[in-house]
């Protein structure tokens, strides 16, 4: 394998080590930065030219990309987007990262290793709990539970600061989006039981409210052939004594108080509960 295939397959951007430690050969790697097919960054490190920028910072600047950023790199649910996220050892010197980045100096829960250029999920979601909004904190967290990165038994091992422990407390596996999430955080003062994809009659549906109340998000998709399923399922739910409440993806993130009247209303009026003869 030659030097600029073992950097590609490393993905794009690695320390210089790394290459001699696979018996590369130092000439066969300064012929590739003379050709143009790799790129010193620093002293220590090596990138494609067409290797991820974010990737190419933080090699620059001898930091890891961490927190919000991270989560966003590993495709978990980020309820919005707060710019670039690093992270550093606490007693790092002087740090060179665009204006506007947010550097984080802590003792990680997961040793990092020199390699590295992404922090280890189990430190993403550390900083990601002390960093933004507590909302937005269980959206990432429950990603990385629903997407099975990471299980609840391995974080309770780890030495958690204690909004990280927290929320690892209160965090579940079952939301199917992040905007799931944040309606079931929103909804948790009503006492009530929550239960996201519930699965009814055939479908699961985005939240079920204590025993017969259901809430349905709509998003983009929700048009053509999906539209009319929905609908016909809706009419099934009612037929079988569920009261369905369907709202916009909009509604839930810029006007949430409409959401919440609709729903605190059907609860007064006892559309949660199984009606009884």
């Amino acid at each position: 394998m030659d030097a600029v295939e073992f950097v590609r397959r490393s993905g794009g951007v690695v320390r210089g080590a790394r290459l001699k430690e696979e018996g590369l050969s130092w000439r066969a790697v300064a012929e590739a930065v003379d050709g143009g097919h790799l790129l010193r960054i620093r002293r220590s490190w090596l990138a494609l030219p067409d290797a991820d920028p974010t990737l190419r910072a933080a090699a620059r600047a001898g930091v890891i990309v961490s927190c919000l950023s991270a989560a966003e790199h590993r495709g978990l649910w980020v309820a919005r987007g707060r710019g670039m996220h690093v992270a550093a050892a606490p007693h790092a010197g002087r740090i060179d990262v665009a204006a506007g980045t947010r550097v984080h100096r802590s003792r990680p829960a997961v040793p990092r290793h020199p390699d590295a250029l992404v922090d280890a999920l189990e430190n993403v979601l550390v900083l990601v709990a002390t960093c933004i909004p507590r909302e937005e904190a269980f959206v990432v967290w429950e990603s990385a539970l629903n997407k099975h990165l990471v299980s609840r038994e391995a974080l309770t091992r780890l030495d958690l600061p204690g909004r990280a422990r927290s929320i690892l407390e209160e965090v579940q596996p079952f939301a199917d989006s992040g905007l799931e999430t944040i309606i079931v955080v929103r909804l948790r003062w009503l006492g009530l039981r929550l239960l996201p994809q519930a699965f009814l009659h055939g479908h699961r549906v985005d939240l079920l409210i204590g025993e017969r109340l259901v809430l349905q998000i709509d998003g983009a998709h929700h048009v053509g052939a999906q539209r009319a399923e929905d609908i016909r399922h809706d009419a099934v739910l009612t037929l079988n004594g569920y009261h369905v409440i369907r709202v916009g993806y909009h509604q839930v993130m810029d006007d949430w108080p409409s959401v919440q009247y609709l729903i605190t209303r059907a609860v007064a009026q006892g559309l949660h509960l199984v009606r009884r003869r």
